[in-house]
């Protein structure tokens, strides 16, 4: 079993492939060495017929075919069955509540685009075993993402507490970290996970990120491009990649790594949204992405980067009251702050300005860090009382002194900041 993960590690598939079969003969129940067969793609009906005599002879285990046949959905990419079949499994008496299981889906939803029951699974897991460690990287990941960064933070410490030679502790602080705007505390905090586990994909997709936008754009791409050889069916991986492509305006790059990501996982919405995201940044491509779009909200009317991306197509071509109706259908059944930003915006060009400010208010409290629309409701107040911000600025005026006192001791206050942040910095 060990020299099947060092193969394995070491990239040698075959030899670790010959290794994880020869523990199936002697120990046919052995799961670990299942998964490990399942992730260098053999076939689930080939690992599935090496179990199949100790099935028969062995009570109370009709589970454990469905259980291979489960993770071989999980790891050729096929996310919705994946969950179907896991669901299946947990719904049958002696699986239920078990927190692998749980950890599974929550990831699945994950991949598939779920945010929500991704988020709820994670919770269900964490209630049930409050020491677990695998997988709250993404849990993490996907609070700061909701904006939730004093839970971020909380969880961070708990699992500091329960071990710092986990890459998750580190990546979940790195998170809160990201969403912060300390983008050089979250390479360093990235790096730390790393050097724990090299393995560690969303460690790398940390690093990759805060790299991006430390305007780091080749060396973000090295990251991104690891994170794609170890996980090639998560999505999210291609996304941090092309994204770094549309940053140095590669866009043909950019295109052929979309093409071949619709080709790889299939005509989903997440590889059609993908697509349609990098059609949009080309004009000759305009309707490309509009039909695009169209086929991924077919499909998932609640998928909410394809719905994102739709609101600011019709923004350039200035149709909000189509905006305006296709937001309003998205919020029916999810409440979203990036979703009610937009609305807002929209509502803000067609001179509905009470909604739009009520908009704003909702975003804002699904996410207080939210800046844009922050800036959307102080625009909308300053156009709304033109004459109360003169008396404003000529009340600055007469306190010149005063203000740059305050503003003196906000730099030195940054200063502070700075020395701290070149501990965390990265050479």
């Amino acid at each position: 079993m060990m020299l099947a993960n060092l193969y394995k590690k070491a990239g040698q598939e075959r030899p670790s492939v010959t290794s994880y079969k020869e523990v199936l003969r002697q120990c046919p129940l052995a799961l670990d060495a299942i998964l490990g067969l399942l992730s260098l793609s053999v076939k689930g009906a080939e690992v599935a017929s090496m179990t199949m005599n100790v099935i028969q002879t062995v009570p109370n285990l009709d589970w454990l075919s469905v259980w291979i046949k489960a993770y071989a959905f999980v790891h050729t990419g096929d996310n919705s069955r994946a969950i179907n079949t896991i669901c299946s499994l947990e719904k049958k008496s002696l699986l239920r509540d078990n927190v692998d299981l749980l950890g599974s889906l929550a990831d699945l939803y994950f991949r598939a685009g779920d945010n929500k029951n991704s988020v709820l699974k994670f919770e269900q897991a964490q209630m049930l075993d409050p020491y677990l460690i695998k997988g709250m990287d993404v849990y993490g990941y996907l609070l700061a993402r909701e904006g939730r960064l004093e839970d971020v933070e909380n969880l961070g410490c708990r699992l500091f507490n329960i071990s710092d030679q986990h890459a998750e502790p580190w990546v979940v602080s790195g998170c809160h970290s990201f969403y912060s705007k300390r983008y050089s505390r979250a390479l360093y905090l990235g790096a730390k996970a790393i050097q724990l586990n090299s393995n560690s994909v969303q460690a790398l997709l940390l690093k990759g990120a805060a790299l991006r936008n430390m305007g780091r754009v080749q060396e973000a791409i090295i990251h991104f491009r690891e994170a794609i050889r170890l996980a090639p069916c998560r999505l999210d991986c291609y996304e941090g990649l092309i994204e770094c492509y549309l940053a140095s305006n590669s866009i043909r790059e950019a295109m052929v790594m979309a093409n071949n990501v619709y080709k790889t996982l299939g005509a989903n919405a997440q590889t059609l949204t993908l697509l349609a995201t990098v059609c949009l940044e080309d004009p000759v491509t305009q309707e490309k992405a509009k039909t695009l779009l169209d086929k991924a909200l077919t499909q998932r009317p609640d998928y909410i980067k394809a719905v994102v991306k739709k609101a600011e197509l019709l923004s350039r071509e200035q149709k909000y009251e189509d905006g305006i109706a296709l937001l309003r259908n998205a919020l029916a059944n999810q409440s979203d702050c990036v979703l009610h930003r937009i609305l807002g915006d929209f509502l803000v060009a067609v001179n509905e300005y009470q909604e739009a400010m009520d908009q704003y208010s909702i975003a804002l409290s699904l996410d207080p860090n939210d800046q844009k629309s922050l800036e959307g409701m102080q625009k909308m107040e300053k156009e709304e009382s033109p004459t109360d911000a003169t008396q404003e600025e000529d009340v600055d005026d007469m306190e010149g002194s005063g203000e740059e006192g305050d503003l003196e001791g906000s730099d030195s206050e940054a200063a502070q900041w700075a020395d701290q942040e070149q501990w965390f910095g990265m050479q």
